[in-house]
């Protein structure tokens, strides 16, 4: 039997000090395949050594890279160069990541050997076709479930795949990104146009470690005339992770917390914009640039909160952080409204349903619709809620107590591990009642 975490937050409290929450997620793994892929040795700092980014690790030391590490967040990675991966001896297992899965499709189906792609229960149901169908028609030859779902049995094209014209039909970064890898091993130019902004880490990376990529306004362009030079990387903080305590802050009654070199990518902030939108005290200190990415402390007071119609050009500048603002949303004074977020429901677990049922455990009137919520805010009572073993369900539910009548119970927390390890060291030292317990 596997071990079962539950979390159990005591009502009240408020959230001071300072914090560096973990690296950023989407960077951690972006670090590793271009390390992989690129000649020479590459250093990385503020890795996430959470299980995501550590799938995506052991895939490519199965695909015969040497990276030592992590320790303490550093790892060093002995780049093999872009056709220098070796065929894996089994399939890779990729745990809960659908990033590691959506990337690597694409940078697997030009490669000169087979690969086979596996992941957990929650992965094996999420959407592939979205890479898949798009690869297809780049000449690769990927087989998946009858329903489009893991495992990916990838027939290695070397040399085989063509550049396409792709108008993504919907904002997508991993389908993006997953295109860019693939075009890199194509023959001609891979044109990636989006419908909206999503993050654009592998761009800035890829320009990190020297490969031309082109943008032009909604369009991104690779080729294959490029190489990989390796490249130290100082990850940033996670602005998803941060968010957590972002909305914390915000809607605990006396908190002021410094969140210290925190990714303020533009493509990610959109939960500071949404919270500042509903009246909160978010200030952006100390900006610089590092290793392409912009970093910055956050510094945030708690404010009265009010509900707010959510702008549908933020929805995916801030996709993974809607759990935690749903609890900003019940402590909002008024209705607060997100449309144009089915996306939502393809996540870890369906997040709208998983949201609306706990935060009506909880006492809030919130209502799901197909592409969003719309909460009535007000008073946050006691509960047992289900986490659907969804990470960030676990830790927006936490961060309800500051503002709860009564004790939270939040079960099935393991997947917590997947990208914040920490949250149950750094959220009691701020200022959260959390206990985490194992079963």
């Amino acid at each position: 039997m596997a071990k079962t975490i539950t979390f159990t937050v005591q009502p009240g409290g408020s959230l001071n000090g300072q914090a560096r929450v973990p690296g950023d997620k989407s960077i951690s793994h972006r670090s590793i395949m271009l390390g992989s892929l690129a000649d020479g040795v590459t250093h990385v700092k503020g890795f996430l050594e959470a299980e995501d980014a550590l799938a995506t690790l052991q895939a490519f030391k199965d695909m015969g890279v040497v990276i030592e590490g992590p320790k303490n967040g550093e790892l060093t990675i002995h780049g093999v160069g872009k056709h220098g991966l070796k065929a894996p001896q089994k399939p890779l297992y990729l745990g809960n990541s659908g990033t590691s899965m959506r990337l690597l499709s694409g940078l697997l189906a030009g490669q000169a050997f087979d690969s086979i792609l596996t992941g957990d229960k929650s992965l094996s149901g999420r959407p592939m076709k979205r890479v898949t169908d798009p690869l297809a028609q780049m000449g690769a030859v990927i087989e998946t479930t009858e329903k489009g779902t893991a495992p990916l049995h990838i027939k290695g094209q070397d040399g085989k795949l063509k550049g396409i014209d792709y108008q993504m039909p919907m904002a997508s970064a991993q389908v993006k990104s997953c295109l860019l890898l693939a075009g890199m091993y194509a023959e001609g130019a891979t044109r990636v146009t989006e419908p909206a902004p999503t993050r654009d880490h592998t761009e800035r990376m890829l320009s990190g470690f020297s490969y031309p990529v082109e943008k032009e306004g909604a369009k991104v362009t690779i080729t294959a005339e490029g190489r990989l030079t390796a490249a130290d990387i100082d990850v940033p903080s996670d602005i998803s992770s941060a968010a957590f305590f972002l909305v914390g802050a915000s809607i605990a009654p006396g908190s002021d917390i410094v969140l210290n070199h925190v990714g303020i990518n533009p493509t990610r902030t959109g939960v500071i914009d949404i919270l500042r939108l509903m009246g909160a005290n978010i200030e952006i200190l100390n900006e610089r640039i590092v290793g392409g990415e912009p970093v910055a402390d956050l510094h945030v007071k708690s404010a009265p909160l009010k509900g707010i119609d959510i702008p549908e050009e933020l929805v995916p500048l801030a996709i993974d952080e809607f759990p935690v603002l749903f609890v900003a949303a019940a402590c909002a004074e008024g209705q607060t409204r997100l449309t144009g977020a089915e996306e939502l429901r393809v996540k870890e677990s369906d997040r709208i349903q998983v949201m609306a049922d706990g935060l009506q455990i909880l006492g809030v009137d919130a209502q799901s619709t197909p592409d969003g919520m719309i909460i009535q805010g007000g008073k946050i009572g006691s509960g047992s809620v289900e986490s659907h073993g969804d990470h960030r369900i676990a830790m927006a539910f936490s961060i309800a107590g500051l503002r709860a009548d009564g004790k939270i119970v939040i079960n099935d927390c393991e997947n917590v591990n997947t990208s914040f390890p920490e949250f149950i060291e750094i959220a009691p030292a701020l200022g959260l009642k959390l206990q985490s317990e194992q079963g």
